[in-house]
């Protein structure tokens, strides 16, 4: 917590300073980083300079007692107890800070884009306290009551949510509230599109004069009241700071502005929007009809009516009211009674109130002429002189006469001489009777606007076709006005502007100048309904529906009869988690959550053409999943009788376990391998069934010992057969197989001698070399003194031989020296390979000089070639012609040619 408050902490410290409340949050970090940051910590409230210097020197040892040797790693253990030390203090103080101010910092926050719910009765308690204990449900509440939600207060001009530090202003009239940035752009727009148009016109322009409106209820301000600078509601304070236990925008002080309507008390109210609520003061008051004696009420309600008649009598003075109790003036009489009419021809029932009424025919009374009737409507008054008596004049009023209303009074004679409609010629006819004719002269006319002339009649008016260009007042329409005098009507045209709620057009006549914001507004509720918030139009997209604490009242969509308890929310309801309970076909009861509704993400792929189009987005679809398997555990045999578990109820079924059979076969020597199945007609759970596979197997009882062959009959009970069969074995010699039968040799036991003899001489070699003497035997063989052939014995070298008995020779008996003639063959021998030695070396000495002598020749024939070719070389070099060759022959050509191109030109 500490670490999260201190990096929002350091933020605030920059932006807000060193002093005040943005240094105390500067220091909100961890240990490490307020001993790093230094000033901030300083900064603190509470924070005291002394206090931590005594801790630093309390942290750093209790004073110097004795000097000690300096030691490295106790100075160094020292420092780190310090270092905690220190660190712990300073993570005191920062908690304790924290306690006291944690509200404070937590709304402390400007950045943050949602803004929570205030706590909203304990404020509105303090807000009502001086009212007393009767709220009436009137503006002022609903005023109160949006000043603490978020996204209820909303600026009409930038259709922005209104925050609880932001900068307002109020209007007077509609109490509505804006940005003072947007507001003051407002105004100063206004007058500047008022005083463009007044110049364009070519009017006077007083800039200071030009009014300014509310850009909701049009109320007209002077530009002494553009706001400039940040109040409360009240306007006491100026740039109130936000206070969570107070009403935003407020000083949190009384009200006192005058009541309206005017009744010489103020508001009792804290600081708020809105309009002040009725006066709450206790006064003594009479009833509207003053029957009944003064009663003590409040001052908003000191009129009130006791009930009973009025009975005061009503301006007909023959009847009384009777209606209740009533402020202001009687009705007119709601009675009817026969009246004359004013001139007193005609009597008529008409109502009481009313006895003033006209028949509607002349007067028809004699005049005091007595010649002539009273020509006016059906009247009360007196009829008046008759009004052709007295002086009058001829009819162009030149002349006067005093005749009798009988006579008719006569022309004088002269000309006319009145001005004639077209307001510059005079009538030329005589005095005459009636109207003057039309003016009948011919003059040069401009038309209105000026731009065409024409000599016409003067009676007529000349107008052109050409249409004024000028632009009407609302600055984006022409005048289009044939022959235009330059007075342009206004623009009757819609403005038809889309307003900034995007959502309406401007219906207003076309005008200059920003259209006035979107009038309506849209109440914006919760689920139930139970909680509302009123918004500007425009604002109902993005504001989020209230918080309720109601219960959710949507019916459920499962089969359930009611959902669980859970909140007034927005869109679909949770999932229902309880329990699904229906009855399944096993009749056992299913233990899932409930299914019947249960949001699934599909993919629709069947539109895609190809490959190359894009996937479709997934979306959600309610579906109705069917219950899960039965899991409930059932006690279930195998076929075999093998065991008996637990199995799920679903899956309830005849199963094999998987094991052998094992029953016992007829055989007796093998059980049934076949996989766990159903057993027939088995007299007991050891012995095999019918439907048991029989044993197809071969014997495989152990067969006798030296036996190696099978037993040719299937499996069987009891002992096997005798063995017949014949075994091959070897002599004792090796060189011969035996057949002999397998029963004979395995029971024989002195006879095994004779019956593996094959009766030949045995081919075993005895030492001496020679074979054995006796028949195929086991055993040693014969000894070599036994041994009787023949042996060649020679002398040594090799020339002379002779025979001898084996034995005599293995004794060393039998030898043969060599004789005169054996020694003289050998001197002839050795003779011999010494001449061949001799003949032998000279011819190597031979083939040595051969080559010695052709390796020369070789050599000398090289040097004389190499000698002759330097000579050769040496004199074709000092020979004149091969020098100068090429240069001798370029020289003859020219000269033959030059002399060719003069014997032409010759």
């Amino acid at each position: 917590m500490l670490k999260k408050m201190g990096g929002r902490g350091r933020g605030r410290g920059k932006a807000k300073g060193a002093g005040g409340r943005g240094g105390g949050n500067g220091a909100w970090g961890s240990s490490r980083g307020a001993l790093a940051a230094g000033g901030g910590f300083w900064d603190m409230p509470g924070g005291n300079q002394e206090k931590v210097k005594k801790a630093r020197v309390q942290a750093s040892g209790r004073g110097k007692e004795k000097p000690k040797e300096p030691n490295p790693e106790e100075e160094v253990k020292a420092g780190e107890r310090k270092f905690a030390t220190a660190c712990k203090e300073i993570e005191d103080r920062v908690k304790k800070y924290y306690d006291t101010h944690q509200f404070q910092d937590l709304h402390d926050d400007e950045e943050e884009e949602d803004e929570d719910d205030m706590e909203e009765e304990g404020v509105l308690a303090r807000v009502y306290s001086g009212y007393g204990e009767k709220r009436e449900e009137s503006r002022t509440q609903q005023y109160l009551q949006d000043a603490f939600k978020s996204g209820a207060l909303v600026c009409l001009i930038c259709i922005e949510n209104i925050k609880r530090t932001d900068a307002t202003w109020s209007c007077e009239e509609c109490y509505c509230s804006f940005h003072m940035a947007c507001v003051n752009k407002w105004a100063k727009d206004s007058i500047f599109q008022i005083s463009e148009a007044q110049a364009d016109d070519n009017q006077r322009v007083d800039k200071a004069s030009i009014p300014w409106c509310c850009p909701k209820c049009r109320f007209q301000y002077g530009q002494s009241k553009i706001p400039s600078k940040y109040f409360c509601f009240c306007g006491k304070l100026m740039d109130p700071k936000f206070d969570p236990w107070l009403i935003p925008h407020s000083c949190g002080e009384r009200c006192g502005k005058r009541l309206k309507p005017e009744c010489g008390h103020s508001c009792l109210l804290l600081c708020h929007p809105g309009p002040c609520p009725p006066c709450p003061k206790m006064v003594e008051s009479r009833c509207h009809c003053g029957q009944m004696p003064p009663q003590p009420r409040r001052c908003c309600s000191k009129n009130w009516s006791c009930g009973q008649l009025c009975s005061q009598v009503l301006a007909c003075e023959q009847h009384k009211c009777e209606e209740p109790c009533h402020p202001g003036k009687c009705k007119k009489c709601p009675r009817q009674s026969r009246q004359n009419c004013n001139c007193g021809s005609e009597t008529s029932l008409r109502e009481c109130a009313d006895p003033n009424w006209q028949c509607g025919k002349a007067c028809g009374k004699r005049l005091n002429c007595r010649h002539h009737l009273c020509q006016k409507i059906c009247h009360s008054e007196d009829c008046g002189d008759c009004p052709l008596s007295g002086e009058r004049k001829c009819p162009c009023g030149k002349t006067q006469h005093i005749l009798p209303c009988t006579q008719q009074i006569p022309t004088c004679g002269d000309t006319c001489g009145k001005l004639l409609s077209c307001g510059i010629h005079f009538c030329a006819e005589r005095c005459h009777r009636g109207a003057c004719s039309q003016c009948l002269q011919f003059c040069v006319k401009k038309c209105r606007c000026g731009s065409k002339q024409k000599e016409m009649a003067c009676s007529k008016e000349l107008t052109c076709e050409i249409k004024c260009k000028n632009l009407r007042d609302c600055r984006r329409h022409t005048c289009n006005k044939k022959c235009c005098l330059g007075d342009c009507p206004r623009c009757e045209q819609p403005c038809s502007r889309t307003l900034t709620c995007r959502n309406h057009k401007c219906e207003s006549r076309c005008h200059q100048g920003p259209c006035y914001p979107c009038t309506i507004m849209h109440t914006i509720t919760c689920r139930c309904g139970k909680r509302k918030i009123r918004v500007p139009c425009g604002r109902e997209k993005y504001t989020k529906p209230p918080k309720c604490s109601e219960p959710c009242r949507v019916p459920p969509t499962c089969h359930h009869p009611e959902r669980e308890l859970h909140k007034c929310h927005q869109g679909n309801c949770p999932t229902c988690r309880l329990v699904c309970n229906l009855k399944l076909k096993c009749r056992h009861v299913c233990p899932a959550p409930c299914h019947d509704a249960v949001p699934v993400k599909v993919v629709d792929t069947s539109r895609r053409i190809g490959p190359w189009e894009p996937v479709a987005a997934p979306r959600i679809e309610i579906q109705k999943k069917p219950c899960p398997p039965c899991m409930v555990p059932v006690p279930t045999t195998c076929r075999g009788k093998h065991e008996t578990p637990q199995w799920p109820c679903s899956d309830l079924r005849p199963y094999s376990c998987g094991r052998k059979c094992g029953r016992s076969l007829a055989c007796t020597n093998h059980t049934c391998e076949v996989e766990c199945h159903v057993v027939d007609g088995a007299p007991d759970n050891t012995k095999a069934g019918k439907n048991c596979a029989p044993c197809e197997r071969k014997c495989s009882k152990a067969r006798p010992q030296g036996c190696s062959h099978e037993c040719k009959k299937a499996c069987h009970p009891g002992n096997c057969a005798t063995c017949h069969q014949l075994t091959k074995i070897k002599c004792h010699c090796g060189l011969t197989q035996l057949f002999v039968e397998c029963e004979a040799w395995n029971t024989a036991t002195t006879d095994k001698e004779m019956l593996q003899c094959c009766k030949n001489q045995c081919n075993k070699m005895m030492p001496c070399g020679h074979r054995c003497t006796k028949d195929c035997h086991s055993g040693p063989c014969s000894a070599p003194q036994n041994c009787k052939k023949k042996v060649a014995v020679r002398c040594p070298c090799k020339r002379q031989k002779k025979d001898f008995s084996c034995h005599l020779v293995g004794a060393g008996k039998a030898t043969l020296e060599c004789d005169d003639v054996c020694a003289l063959k050998l001197k002839e021998k050795e003779k011999e390979q010494e001449e061949q030695a001799n003949k032998k070396l000279e011819e190597e000495q031979a083939r040595q000089k051969r080559e010695l002598e052709l390796f020369e020749k070789k050599m000398d024939g090289k040097k004389y070639k190499k000698r002759n070719r330097k000579v050769t070389e040496s004199n074709s070099e000092k020979t004149f012609w091969n020098t100068y060759k090429s240069l001798l022959i370029f020289t003859a050509t020219v000269v033959v040619a030059m002399s060719a191109y003069i014997i032409m030109g010759s």
